[in-house]
Protein backbone atom coordinates (compact mmCIF):
# COMPACT_ATOMS: atom_id res chain seq x y z
CA UNK A 1 0.00 0.00 0.00
CA UNK A 2 1.81 3.24 -0.90
CA UNK A 3 1.63 6.80 1.33
CA UNK A 4 -1.45 8.31 -0.29
CA UNK A 5 -3.18 5.26 0.74
CA UNK A 6 -2.28 4.98 3.96
CA UNK A 7 -2.12 8.53 4.77
CA UNK A 8 -6.21 8.33 3.94
CA UNK A 9 -6.87 5.49 6.18
CA UNK A 10 -4.67 7.28 9.02
CA UNK A 11 -6.66 10.17 9.11
CA UNK A 12 -9.77 8.70 8.53
CA UNK A 13 -9.03 6.93 11.91
CA UNK A 14 -8.33 10.40 13.46
CA UNK A 15 -11.48 11.72 12.48
CA UNK A 16 -13.28 9.00 13.86
CA UNK A 17 -11.36 7.94 17.12
CA UNK A 18 -9.57 10.80 17.92
CA UNK A 19 -5.98 8.81 18.30
CA UNK A 20 -3.96 6.19 16.84
CA UNK A 21 -1.66 3.87 17.86
CA UNK A 22 1.48 2.77 15.98
CA UNK A 23 0.86 -1.19 16.84
CA UNK A 24 -2.12 -1.14 15.64
CA UNK A 25 -1.92 0.63 12.46
CA UNK A 26 1.28 -1.56 10.99
CA UNK A 27 -1.74 -4.39 11.84
CA UNK A 28 -4.10 -2.87 10.11
CA UNK A 29 -2.13 -1.48 7.37
CA UNK A 30 -0.27 -4.98 6.84
CA UNK A 31 3.48 -2.73 6.85
CA UNK A 32 6.03 -2.05 9.42
CA UNK A 33 6.18 0.01 12.38
CA UNK A 34 9.03 1.78 11.33
CA UNK A 35 6.61 2.98 8.18
CA UNK A 36 3.68 3.84 10.18
CA UNK A 37 6.22 5.90 12.39
CA UNK A 38 7.71 7.78 9.34
CA UNK A 39 4.13 8.16 7.95
CA UNK A 40 3.08 9.60 10.88
CA UNK A 41 6.16 12.09 11.50
CA UNK A 42 5.05 13.32 7.97
CA UNK A 43 1.11 14.00 8.93
CA UNK A 44 3.03 16.20 12.08
CA UNK A 45 5.44 18.37 9.40
CA UNK A 46 2.08 18.68 7.23
CA UNK A 47 0.24 20.07 10.39
CA UNK A 48 -2.29 17.03 10.20
CA UNK A 49 -1.96 15.63 13.62
CA UNK A 50 0.01 15.92 16.55
CA UNK A 51 2.36 13.17 17.48
CA UNK A 52 2.32 11.36 20.29
CA UNK A 53 4.50 8.46 22.31
CA UNK A 54 3.65 5.37 20.49
CA UNK A 55 0.99 7.14 18.07
CA UNK A 56 -0.86 10.38 17.28
CA UNK A 57 -3.46 12.33 18.48
CA UNK A 58 -6.20 14.24 15.97
CA UNK A 59 -5.43 18.30 16.20
CA UNK A 60 -7.60 20.60 17.08
CA UNK A 61 -6.88 23.67 14.67
CA UNK A 62 -9.00 26.19 17.03
CA UNK A 63 -6.65 25.48 19.87
CA UNK A 64 -2.87 24.99 18.68
CA UNK A 65 -1.57 26.17 15.25
CA UNK A 66 0.16 23.60 12.80
CA UNK A 67 3.82 25.41 13.39
CA UNK A 68 3.72 25.18 17.32
CA UNK A 69 2.03 21.16 16.98
CA UNK A 70 4.90 21.06 14.30
CA UNK A 71 7.53 21.79 16.96
CA UNK A 72 6.16 19.74 19.51
CA UNK A 73 6.26 16.55 17.17
CA UNK A 74 10.13 16.60 16.97
CA UNK A 75 11.77 14.13 19.17
CA UNK A 76 8.75 13.53 20.76
CA UNK A 77 10.12 10.28 22.65
CA UNK A 78 12.76 12.17 24.35
CA UNK A 79 11.21 14.78 25.62
CA UNK A 80 8.07 12.44 26.81
CA UNK A 81 11.08 10.60 28.95
CA UNK A 82 12.66 14.17 30.19
CA UNK A 83 8.59 15.31 31.24
CA UNK A 84 7.92 12.66 32.52
CA UNK A 85 10.96 12.58 35.01
CA UNK A 86 10.58 16.30 35.75
CA UNK A 87 6.42 15.43 36.54
CA UNK A 88 8.04 13.25 39.49
CA UNK A 89 9.52 16.82 40.81
CA UNK A 90 6.41 17.98 41.25
CA UNK A 91 4.13 17.26 44.31
CA UNK A 92 0.37 18.52 45.45
CA UNK A 93 0.64 21.81 46.29
CA UNK A 94 3.53 23.65 44.60
CA UNK A 95 3.23 26.82 42.32
CA UNK A 96 5.17 26.23 39.14
CA UNK A 97 6.26 28.01 36.12
CA UNK A 98 5.67 26.89 32.67
CA UNK A 99 7.22 28.41 29.69
CA UNK A 100 6.04 28.64 26.36
CA UNK A 101 8.73 26.18 24.91
CA UNK A 102 7.62 23.04 23.36
CA UNK A 103 9.38 20.33 25.34
CA UNK A 104 7.72 22.06 28.61
CA UNK A 105 4.53 21.83 26.59
CA UNK A 106 4.58 18.00 27.21
CA UNK A 107 4.92 18.15 30.34
CA UNK A 108 1.19 18.99 30.16
CA UNK A 109 0.30 15.19 29.83
CA UNK A 110 1.92 13.83 33.09
CA UNK A 111 0.73 16.31 35.60
CA UNK A 112 -2.95 16.80 35.21
CA UNK A 113 -4.20 14.88 37.65
CA UNK A 114 -2.05 16.86 40.41
CA UNK A 115 -3.36 19.43 42.75
CA UNK A 116 -0.81 21.98 42.29
CA UNK A 117 -0.88 26.17 40.68
CA UNK A 118 0.34 26.43 36.88
CA UNK A 119 1.41 30.55 35.88
CA UNK A 120 2.48 30.05 32.45
CA UNK A 121 2.85 32.78 29.22
CA UNK A 122 1.99 29.80 27.02
CA UNK A 123 -1.56 29.51 25.52
CA UNK A 124 -0.82 26.10 24.38
CA UNK A 125 0.03 24.80 27.98
CA UNK A 126 -3.53 26.84 29.04
CA UNK A 127 -5.50 24.59 26.69
CA UNK A 128 -4.13 21.42 27.28
CA UNK A 129 -4.80 22.00 31.21
CA UNK A 130 -7.66 23.58 31.60
CA UNK A 131 -10.05 20.96 32.59
CA UNK A 132 -7.88 18.80 34.78
CA UNK A 133 -7.19 19.30 38.60
CA UNK A 134 -4.46 22.18 38.07
CA UNK A 135 -5.39 25.78 39.15
CA UNK A 136 -4.05 27.83 36.05
CA UNK A 137 -2.77 31.63 36.05
CA UNK A 138 -2.29 33.26 32.62
CA UNK A 139 0.29 36.23 32.29
CA UNK A 140 -0.53 39.17 31.08
CA UNK A 141 1.46 40.93 28.14
CA UNK A 142 2.26 41.57 24.57
CA UNK A 143 0.44 38.09 22.05
CA UNK A 144 3.23 36.53 20.18
CA UNK A 145 1.15 34.51 17.23
CA UNK A 146 3.80 32.20 16.20
CA UNK A 147 4.69 31.08 19.38
CA UNK A 148 1.61 31.07 20.71
CA UNK A 149 2.52 32.92 24.42
CA UNK A 150 2.72 36.43 25.77
CA UNK A 151 5.88 38.25 25.83
CA UNK A 152 7.31 42.13 26.64
CA UNK A 153 7.92 44.36 29.41
CA UNK A 154 4.16 44.02 30.63
CA UNK A 155 4.59 39.86 30.86
CA UNK A 156 7.97 40.34 33.21
CA UNK A 157 6.65 43.08 35.55
CA UNK A 158 3.82 40.26 36.08
CA UNK A 159 5.97 37.59 37.01
CA UNK A 160 7.46 39.61 39.06
CA UNK A 161 4.49 39.71 41.25
CA UNK A 162 5.18 35.76 41.94
CA UNK A 163 6.97 33.57 43.60
CA UNK A 164 6.84 30.07 42.64
CA UNK A 165 8.42 27.05 43.93
CA UNK A 166 9.55 25.34 40.89
CA UNK A 167 10.04 26.66 37.46
CA UNK A 168 10.23 24.21 34.24
CA UNK A 169 11.68 26.01 31.65
CA UNK A 170 13.27 24.92 27.91
CA UNK A 171 16.43 26.90 25.78
CA UNK A 172 16.96 27.29 22.19
CA UNK A 173 20.99 25.83 23.46
CA UNK A 174 22.58 25.23 26.50
CA UNK A 175 26.63 24.83 26.86
CA UNK A 176 29.38 25.31 29.14
CA UNK A 177 29.68 28.96 28.16
CA UNK A 178 25.95 29.43 29.38
CA UNK A 179 22.27 30.02 27.93
CA UNK A 180 21.56 30.73 24.61
CA UNK A 181 17.94 31.85 22.79
CA UNK A 182 16.97 32.64 19.50
CA UNK A 183 14.71 35.56 20.92
CA UNK A 184 15.46 38.27 23.35
CA UNK A 185 11.85 38.86 24.51
CA UNK A 186 11.63 34.31 25.34
CA UNK A 187 15.07 34.75 26.89
CA UNK A 188 13.70 37.73 29.07
CA UNK A 189 10.28 35.79 30.49
CA UNK A 190 13.04 32.59 30.92
CA UNK A 191 15.42 34.95 33.07
CA UNK A 192 11.85 36.04 34.76
CA UNK A 193 10.64 32.82 35.96
CA UNK A 194 13.95 31.58 36.85
CA UNK A 195 14.28 34.88 39.53
CA UNK A 196 11.05 34.50 41.05
CA UNK A 197 11.60 30.55 41.39
CA UNK A 198 12.96 28.27 44.41
CA UNK A 199 14.10 25.59 42.51
CA UNK A 200 14.71 25.70 38.64
CA UNK A 201 14.34 22.88 35.98
CA UNK A 202 15.99 22.96 32.38
CA UNK A 203 14.44 20.69 30.05
CA UNK A 204 16.54 19.71 27.30
CA UNK A 205 16.68 17.00 24.96
CA UNK A 206 20.20 16.50 22.81
CA UNK A 207 19.78 18.15 20.33
CA UNK A 208 19.90 21.34 22.63
CA UNK A 209 23.07 20.33 24.67
CA UNK A 210 26.13 22.00 23.18
CA UNK A 211 24.35 24.47 20.88
CA UNK A 212 24.85 27.72 21.23
CA UNK A 213 22.65 30.67 19.41
CA UNK A 214 23.80 34.63 18.69
CA UNK A 215 21.92 35.09 21.70
CA UNK A 216 23.62 34.12 25.10
CA UNK A 217 21.19 35.56 27.90
CA UNK A 218 22.76 33.60 31.11
CA UNK A 219 25.07 31.71 32.67
CA UNK A 220 24.92 28.23 33.91
CA UNK A 221 24.28 28.95 37.53
CA UNK A 222 20.69 30.29 36.53
CA UNK A 223 19.80 26.45 36.69
CA UNK A 224 19.64 24.07 39.29
CA UNK A 225 18.57 21.14 37.98
CA UNK A 226 18.61 19.65 34.02
CA UNK A 227 16.92 17.10 33.19
CA UNK A 228 18.21 15.35 29.77
CA UNK A 229 19.02 11.99 28.00
CA UNK A 230 22.43 13.51 26.67
CA UNK A 231 25.37 11.90 28.21
CA UNK A 232 27.62 14.43 26.45
CA UNK A 233 31.80 15.69 27.34
CA UNK A 234 29.01 18.85 27.81
CA UNK A 235 26.85 17.49 30.43
CA UNK A 236 29.75 16.34 32.63
CA UNK A 237 31.17 19.64 32.37
CA UNK A 238 27.97 21.37 33.54
CA UNK A 239 27.66 18.80 36.48
CA UNK A 240 30.91 19.61 37.38
CA UNK A 241 29.49 23.36 38.10
CA UNK A 242 27.49 21.81 40.63
CA UNK A 243 23.84 21.89 38.23
CA UNK A 244 21.58 19.41 39.46
CA UNK A 245 21.25 16.36 37.00
CA UNK A 246 18.17 14.16 36.02
CA UNK A 247 19.71 11.42 32.73
CA UNK A 248 16.61 9.85 31.64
Amino acid sequence: MNYPKRKQIILQKLSADGEVDIKQLAAELETSEITIRRDLNQLADDGLLYRTHGGAMKVNPHEVPHEFVNKVAKNVEAKDKICRAAAKEIQDGDIIFMDCGSTVYRLCQFIKNKKIKVITNSLPVVFELQHSQVSINVIGGEFNAERQAVHGKIADEHIARYKATKAFLGVDGISRNGLFANSELEADITEAFAKQSERTYLLCDETKIGKETYLRFGDLKMIDVLVTNSVSEEIAYIEKQGIGFILV
